[in-house]
């Protein structure tokens, strides 16, 4: 009888756990796969290397040895309409010198989107999670595999699981611990716990209420020093994610402990966002905390212990939710209130009554000798000390709107210098409390050049509400110049994290984006920075900082009438129409010809679909260029060199966005010729 109770005892273990397989199978979305019965739809792209099923493992790989001139090979996943978010889990292996992307390609768009990458060679299998935001979009996952020249060069990928919910979700059933490693510490970890076969078994798994779950635990019995840590990493975020993040804990605490969760930037910036009140629990205690990640984050629980006799933490069920936990947490704020390109007004800025009208908005046709607005060269902006002011001296103090404090910003606009003798207080940033008191000088001018608008990024956080106010100074009118500002944007988090640039964006600063000289014409475009080396000719600086690089043709290495004509890398082509924005700077009396083509593989000749002759402007110009197409193309950007050598022609900070062009202000040529050269106009 005792033997028929254990038999029957097994097989009912044996049932239940193909039953929690069989339910881990159900949670497996379109686009999974083990690879091991075919590719699961997945194909290599023709245009790129092969990825080959390992015959002597369920793995799917791509070798330098057995490629030829390919630098990578592309694997594409069948079409996804999955509209509710999810998560890949994607179990891989580097060797040697080589990196693995994973993009995403939504359908009817020209450009893939990378989410996640990876170049650490490594001895076992890692596991990477990713999270696809909800879309209505049908989409589909690119694994880009780039192993450099040489042996022993490889990438491999074990599986591909994509299951409902977020990355950072976990109950710590699954073998891979959806992602989540441990810091590892001589004597404090945090390991799997509540499995039969394991001899510590502290308490009973939450999900199940039994000791057949597991859970994840972190014990002090080996804890030799003070201040001893443990570390449990959740994977990194990979899109913007704000609402609730609930997880179960239990703990005891004999002689000391300190638990904590904390979030961590790709920065290292760590932020605490909860501590728990009481010392222990008597069972597992359910724990809610609102999160706002606006940029990639960690989730770190983190457990610290004074003795060996400091107890254990465990946790167990972690889970996320889009909606807020507490009704008093601030909703979601949108700093771009304090956004302003000052080409419909002032917008929410505002000029102390009692000091005049110190700044003035004021606008700059195109001319050979005065440089216009940063925003499209022909546009509005903000300029201090103007010809109008009457003043032996002045302060000019401008003010932002209030931003609700405890937020950390990120602070960029431009400015531009004429004439000053010298810079002391020529511009200042202050941040204001709500009483209107200074609490913080945050950046000041320092000598530069002029004629060119720079970039300014500040990084600032304050407990309290505050704003952000722009100070010009000058105690004597004739020692002062013209200080200019434009542009000015604010988002939240730090500036290094939020100067990412997108698929279809190149602003030349790490080199040329993909574009491929055509070894067909006369010359070459060269990427530089600062000013060209021929005098009335040329910009003095890029559009993007002002000391980065551009693209331009130089002159004086051409003849009259040659061209250079640069190709974008091949664009997918999409039923929406495009819109191709970009800046150009043609100044010179000799200036030749800027043309923008489309290149149609099975057109014989290209599709012109934007030009300019002649000068232009000594401004930065900004172009916004409709098109279609359906098909593979590409983008020409071709310069035919004017009659002297006064011809450079530069183009800076080119993206697409899916049109039409919003605002195509520059539709009507302008020859450069006009009476009006150095007019501002109020």
């Amino acid at each position: 009888m005792v033997w028929v109770c254990l038999r029957l005892l097994v097989l009912l273990l044996l049932v239940l756990c193909g039953l929690h397989r069989a339910q881990a199978q159900a949670q497996l979305l379109p686009g999974s796969c083990s690879f091991e019965a075919g590719t699961c739809g997945y194909t290599s792209d023709p245009g790129y290397g092969r990825w080959s099923i390992n015959e002597e493992g369920h793995l799917i790989t791509v070798d330098r040895a057995l490629m030829q001139d390919p630098e990578q090979a592309v694997l594409i996943s069948p079409v996804l309409d999955q509209q509710d978010w999810s998560c890949v889990r994607l179990v891989y292996q580097i060797t040697g010198r080589s990196s693995l992307q994973l993009h995403l390609r939504p359908h009817h768009d020209n450009f893939d989107y990378m989410l996640w990458t990876a170049n650490r060679s490594s001895d076992s299998w890692l596991i990477a999670s990713v999270d696809l935001a909800n879309t209505t979009t049908p989409y589909q996952i690119l694994l880009e595999g780039r192993p450099e020249p040489g042996p022993g060069n490889s990438v491999a990928i074990f599986e591909i699981h994509i299951v409902p919910g977020y990355c950072i979700e976990c109950n710590f059933e699954e073998h891979h611990l959806c992602g989540y490693s441990n810091s590892w510490n001589p004597n404090v970890n945090w390991y799997v716990g509540g499995n039969l076969a394991t001899e510590t078994n502290l308490l009973e798994n939450h999900s199940t209420n039994s000791q057949r779950g597991h859970y994840m635990y972190v014990d002090s019995v080996y804890a030799k020093h003070f201040q001893e840590v443990a570390k449990l990493t959740s994977p990194m975020t990979t899109v913007p994610m704000a609402g609730c993040l609930s997880f179960y804990y239990d703990r005891d605490q004999e002689r000391g402990n300190i638990f904590s969760v904390f979030t961590r930037d790709k920065l290292g910036h760590f932020e605490e966002i909860w501590r728990p009140d009481v010392y222990a629990t008597m069972d597992w205690t359910l724990v809610s905390v609102d999160i706002k990640a606006p940029h990639p984050v960690e989730v770190v629980f983190e457990a610290a212990f004074n003795s060996a006799r400091g107890g254990y933490v465990a946790i167990d069920d972690i889970s996320f939710s889009p909606e807020f936990c507490h009704t008093d947490t601030e909703p979601n704020f949108d700093p771009s209130i304090a956004n302003c390109d000052f080409e419909d007004g002032l917008c929410l800025y505002y000029q102390e009554r009692g000091e005049g009208k110190v700044w003035s908005r004021v606008t700059v046709k195109p001319n050979a000798y005065r440089i216009g607005d940063h925003t499209t060269g022909t546009g509005c902006f903000l300029l201090a000390n103007t010809r109008f002011t009457s003043q032996a001296g002045y302060m000019g103090r401008l003010h932002g709107p209030f931003l609700p404090g405890n937020h950390k910003y990120c602070l960029r606009f431009y400015y531009l210098l004429h004439g000053f003798r010298t810079v002391d207080n020529a511009l200042a940033v202050y941040i204001y409390d709500e009483n209107n008191v200074a609490q913080e000088k945050v950046w000041s001018l320092v000598d530069t050049s002029k004629g060119v608008w720079h970039e300014v990024e500040i990084t600032y956080m304050k407990p309290m509400t505050s704003k952000v106010v722009f100070v010009s100074i000058c105690k004597n009118f004739w020692e002062c110049g013209l200080v200019a500002i434009d542009d000015i944007t604010v988002n939240l988090g730090d500036c290094q994290m939020t100067s990412g640039s997108l698929p279809g964006q190149c602003n030349f600063e790490s080199g040329f984006c993909g574009y491929i000289q055509d070894e067909e014409d006369k010359a070459d475009w060269l990427r530089v920075r600062g000013h060209t080396p021929t005098s009335y000719t040329g910009p003095r600086g890029d559009h993007t900082t002002g000391v980065g690089y551009f693209i331009y043709i130089e002159a004086s290495l051409m003849r009259p009438g040659h061209k250079a004509r640069l190709l974008t890398s091949d664009l997918r082509g999409s039923s929406s129409p495009q819109c191709l924005i970009f800046y150009y700077h043609m100044y010179g009396t000799g200036s030749g010809i800027l043309s923008v083509l489309l290149h149609h593989g099975r057109l014989e000749r290209d599709t012109l679909l934007w030009r300019r002759r002649g000068e232009q402007s000594v401004s930065w110009m900004r172009a916004m260029v409709d098109y279609h197409c359906n098909d593979r193309h590409q983008i020409v950007f071709e310069a035919i060199r004017g009659p002297s050598l006064r011809s450079d022609i530069a183009v800076d900070d080119v993206y697409f966005k899916k049109g039409p062009c919003e605002d195509p202000g520059d539709a009507a040529p302008y020859s450069g010729f006009s009476e009006y050269f150095n007019e501002i106009e109020k």
